[in-house]
């Protein structure tokens, strides 16, 4: 039997978009692995009306409901009590989830006195499976009625992650039939447009694994889909379309199963036992965070300068003056000589440098918004590279960021690095 799920994501604070709802995209991702079809998402606020509303609408369509959010000890946490309302089951108290929270206030919180609403997390579906929570105090839960299983996890992202691994996910796998298993390509330096162009054909023609293009900011995932009866088999179909995508777009793929650039590239820095600075005008910063971002980033990663002005240009980086006044600094000029004085000053093997006109306006020499020049510096040589952006300044300094990222990548890769002038597509 092939199951399909419905997600009931609780908190008016999704509805206002206060909070991005990243625990059904989690799920989603281990319930497509198990096989399990999700079909529908839904968002209900703090209202046990509306969301009794939503459950009976998912019991017209789902055989699995799982519920996240409203466990808490709050006024508004109402998840449980409607739920088990809506499926004619009685809450009952638990003392061992009792205990357990009495234990959790005082051994982590050092409070002795628990207040009556937090024992309230104690009161259960009857007949349910307790999914213990090791990482807070609400306990989720999972109970069968009639033909429906009902699971309820909590909303914090942390606690649901790790209670759906731990608890949610070896509870399902009794539904599962076969696998769903997908490979994420990641393709920088083309849109959606450009690579759906090149894989209609294909695309239309595949059944079984399926290929499904989705834009991303300043790239592009690939995700190839098999499914099978095992992880073996579904790794067999996958393996010969992926091949066949890199063949096609060559130096474009950065990763396949990768979560970013800037996680490529501190890969290869360590692997080849170099290190790398940075030197940043209009990103302000943002290189160097994205590159911090990733743990154990102090292994590669000495540090970097957010030379803002020309006078900290100068100064901080060695940046001749003369250069400043003859060029400007959105020049590919300073873009060389940032990196190389980050090389110096830190000491690095490589560094990156980013000049460029983030806007609002144009700069004092009428270079437009969008204009940025990135540079890699080595021991050997410098290279530096001019791109044109767009107009949205949150945008341009993303995508700087990006493209400085994959130059470097690129060089750390094997691939040749010339100088050139592009302009990218949105």
């Amino acid at each position: 039997m092939s199951y399909t799920a419905e997600i009931i994501s609780v908190g008016t604070e999704l509805l206002l978009g206060y909070v991005a709802n990243t625990d059904a995209q989690t799920i989603s991702r281990e319930l497509s692995a198990l096989g399990i079809n999700v079909y529908y998402h839904t968002v209900a606020g703090d209202n046990p009306a509306r969301l009794k509303a939503a459950v009976e609408i998912a019991k017209s369509r789902a055989d699995i409901i799982i519920t996240t959010g409203g466990l808490g000890p709050t006024y508004d946490d109402l998840t449980k009590q409607t739920l088990a309302e809506a499926f004619g089951k009685r809450l009952q108290f638990h003392a061992p989830t009792a205990d357990r929270i009495r234990s959790y206030f005082k051994d982590m919180l050092h409070i002795e006195t628990v207040t009556e609403n937090n024992l309230q997390q104690a009161m259960l579906p009857e007949g349910c499976t307790l999914f213990q929570n090791d990482w807070g105090t609400a306990p989720g839960c999972a109970f069968e009625a009639d033909r429906w299983h009902v699971l309820m996890l909590p909303g914090p992202p942390r606690e649901c992650r790790a209670m759906l691994l731990s608890c949610a996910i070896p509870y399902l796998r009794r539904f599962s039939s076969g696998v769903i298993l997908s490979k994420n390509i990641r393709i920088f330096g083309l849109g959606e447009a450009q690579v759906e162009d090149k894989l209609r054909a294909r695309m239309l023609a595949m059944e079984n694994p399926t290929l499904a293009p989705y834009a991303m900011d300043g790239e592009v995932l690939l995700r190839v889909t098999a499914r099978a009866e095992t992880m073996e088999q579904a790794e067999a179909l996958l393996e010969p379309e992926v091949n066949r995508i890199k063949s096609m777009f060559g130096p474009m793929i950065y990763g396949v199963d990768v979560d970013s650039l800037e996680a490529v590239i501190l890969s290869l820095l360590k692997q080849k036992k170099l290190t790398l600075a940075v030197a940043e005008s209009c990103t302000g910063g943002l290189l160097a965070k994205r590159i911090t971002d990733v743990p154990g980033s102090s292994e590669a990663f000495l540090g970097g300068v957010v030379s803002y002005s020309n006078e900290s240009k100068n100064r901080l980086l060695s940046v001749p003056h003369q250069l400043l006044d003859s060029c400007g600094a959105v020049s590919r000029e300073v873009a060389k000589s940032m990196a190389v004085g980050a090389l110096q000053t830190l000491g690095a093997n490589l560094a990156l440098a980013i000049t460029g006109v983030a806007g609002p306006a144009e700069d004092e020499r009428h270079n437009p918004v969008g204009l940025v020049y990135v540079a890699l510096a080595s021991s050997e040589n410098v290279w530096s590279c001019a791109f044109h952006l767009g107009s949205d300044r949150s945008r341009i300094r993303t995508r700087a960021v990006s493209h400085a990222l994959d130059m470097l990548r690129r060089y750390l890769a094997g691939w040749e690095i010339e100088e050139f002038s592009c302009a990218t597509k949105p």
